[in-house]
């Protein structure tokens, strides 16, 4: 039986036993490990592998001993509870030892059977041998982020019941921008951080767990120079050459966040009403620094300073014998220092 969208995640957060064993496959290496994990750890419990109960096998031994799968699927454990057998990397060729096993299984009574692997295409023996068997669940992962019920859960997972929702957000969006394997990392950091504080997780306190980007450097020496932090700009500016950062890029994203904060500015009906049609969504404490900067400058000043970075943009692009650098930060503390100015 081949699963789809919210199917395999809620059959992966809690598999069907009275199955013989599922296939979970696909191109993202990190999905596929972190998704067979939570499987492995719903099934077995917390001391589920300290006990004994999970078998791993590896395709290449698989070859050289086909019976072995049947009789891992079939042996009996010292220590009550389900068992698990998983089977990674599997390939196409493996296919016909895999399906013996599946019809020799007795499922309730034998080990559960997880096999995983990478990219498989539509006429693959193995995909249809897991799509096509009753006891059997095909379960493909897709490059597609977690959707709400997805992150709600894996915030209970980590012990977290309680967040606000603008934190739910916060942790959407960043499920959007990073790999699966790094967003449990960052449930995993937030878990800690809230640990013994029963309040509600915020979004201020996902973006203190995000991890640390050149993107994060970027939005803070813009936030910088939006908010007239004349010092600040040195500082940050110091640390992205550091990082290598280019200097067009730098202005590129000055000019983005000062547009967007002068169709703020100008939107007739408000510039509340203006960011809760901006996609992707602006929140939390963004949302706060987005309304105060527009509330700072204005849709007159705001052009004044497009106008700089345009300019700004052309040197960058001409023969000019500047540092490149330094013509990005001289005109962030000339907009700083704009920003001040009546």
């Amino acid at each position: 039986m081949k699963l789809k969208g919210r199917e395999i995640a809620a059959f992966l957060a809690r598999p069907d036993v009275s199955r013989a064993g599922c296939l979970v496959y696909g191109a993202d290496a990190i999905a596929v490990g972190v998704k067979r994990t939570e499987a492995v750890a719903a099934l077995l419990g917390p001391e589920g592998e300290a006990e004994m109960r999970l078998e791993r096998i590896d395709a290449a031994s698989l070859r050289s001993d086909p019976a072995r799968l049947q009789d891992a699927l079939r042996a009996q454990g010292f220590f009550p509870g389900q068992r698990v057998v998983l089977l990674e990397d599997a390939t196409d060729g493996l296919t016909d030892i895999i399906a013996e096993a599946l019809a020799a299984t007795r499922p309730g009574e034998d080990a559960f059977l997880i096999v995983t692997a990478g990219v498989l295409a539509a006429r693959s023996k193995l995909r249809k041998l897991f799509e096509t068997r009753p006891e059997a669940v095909a379960c493909p992962l897709y490059a597609d982020p977690p959707g709400r019920a997805e992150v709600e859960a894996a915030l209970t997972r980590a012990g977290l019941e309680a967040a606000a929702p603008d934190a739910l957000e916060a942790l959407l969006t960043l499920s959007r921008e990073i790999d699966l394997g790094a967003f449990n990392q960052v449930l995993g950091h937030v878990a800690l951080y809230k640990l013994g504080d029963s309040t509600p997780l915020t979004a201020a306190e996902v973006a203190l767990c995000a991890p640390a980007t050149t993107e994060a450097g970027l939005d803070e020496v813009i936030r910088a120079v939006a908010e007239g932090e004349v010092v600040a700009i040195g500082r940050q500016m110091a640390r992205l050459a550091g990082q290598g950062v280019n200097p067009t890029t730098l202005c590129i994203a000055a000019t983005r966040h000062f547009r967007q904060l002068h169709a703020v500015a100008a939107a007739p009906d408000g510039p509340e009403a203006a960011l809760s049609r901006a996609r992707p969504p602006v929140f939390g404490p963004r949302r706060d620094a987005l309304l105060r900067q527009v509330r700072g400058w204005g849709p007159g000043r705001i052009e004044r300073v497009l106008a700089l970075l345009t300019e700004t943009d052309l040197t960058l692009r001409s023969s000019s014998a500047a540092p490149p650098l330094a013509l990005v930060e001289r005109a962030f503390i000339r907009i700083a220092m704009l920003r001040g100015a009546r």
